[in-house]
């Protein structure tokens, strides 16, 4: 089954790879970004004829929040048109898309679980352009799989774990925010959910919540990096307040996941023991 990935060089990208040969039922392709533009119509087409591919997994996107509130145009052309653009193709190739969104699409002001079915309501730049995608994908593709994801962190690519350690290292007290809530996601997890989504074969196409399982803040998560990876620094907790940013973030954004628990019979590892592994393998 010939797999095609776009956005290979990320983070996610990297993870797919890492875990590429323990499916040999999927062939997975990992075009250099030069031949895969996603904004290039006619260099993507070209693509999939030389790829044929069954499914197409777009780790794709534009993640720099802050930046995005400024950069409003780059943002959507790699988030709403490139995704649109990835639509299109599998749709004249007859391609299966699974595309990588975010729990930013929700303004996360309530504290209670959310399901695919809630009301998406961004309060950001990044949130308000990958919801444009999801709805541009959707318009144009029925046979996608759409997973929103959050807090993502691996051994590959920039993230705030690897933050965390370098700033942990260097400095002797940290201040972190402790009034948003959310779960951390071990990216090698789920790019393990995502093949088995496709190695699965089931049609049950649309909106997907993958995160590690439990409940924690931006300081608890800092302060489980430091207590796994023995690094002696003093964390203290901080509201939002005193750590403004560009872009607002979601208060409470912990995903419901019953649904692809269900449907795929994917099993999902606690953020703490994902964690463990990851700074396992740095260490390594």
């Amino acid at each position: 089954m010939n797999v095609l990935i776009l956005g290979a060089s990320g983070q996610l990208g990297q993870c797919i790879r890492s875990i590429s040969e323990n499916h040999a039922t999927l062939n997975i392709q990992f075009p250099e970004e030069g031949a895969a533009n996603i904004l290039d119509l006619s260099q993507l087409k070209n693509l999939f004829e030389e790829k044929k591919p069954e499914y197409v997994i777009n780790c794709a996107a534009y993640t720099a929040v802050d930046k995005a509130e400024d950069d409003v145009e780059v943002c959507r052309n790699v988030n709403k048109t490139g995704a649109v653009n990835i639509a299109e193709l599998c749709r004249e190739y007859s391609a299966k898309l699974v595309h990588v969104s975010t729990d930013f699409v929700f303004e996360g002001n309530v504290p209670v679980l959310l399901k695919e079915e809630d009301e998406a309501n961004p309060i950001n730049i990044y949130g308000l352009t990958k919801l444009e995608g999801e709805k541009g994908i959707a318009e144009i593709l029925p046979e996608h799989f759409i997973i929103r994801t959050s807090w993502l962190y691996s051994e590959f690519a920039n993230n705030f774990v690897k933050t965390m350690l370098r700033l942990g290292a260097e400095r002797d007290e940290l201040n972190i925010i402790a009034d948003q809530i959310g779960t951390p996601t071990y990216a090698v997890d789920l790019a393990e959910a995502i093949l088995t989504i496709i190695e699965s074969r089931k049609v049950d196409y649309g909106i997907y919540h993958y995160s590690n399982e439990g409940v924690t803040s931006w300081y608890d998560f800092a302060v489980g990096i430091f207590e796994l990876s023995n690094t002696n620094v003093v964390a203290k907790p901080i509201p939002t307040s005193m750590y403004p940013t560009r872009a607002l973030r979601p208060k409470f954004s912990v995903m419901d996941k019953a649904k692809i628990k269900n449907v795929f019979g994917i099993q999902i590892p606690y953020w703490r023991t994902s964690l463990a592994t990851c700074i396992s393998r740095l260490n390594s």
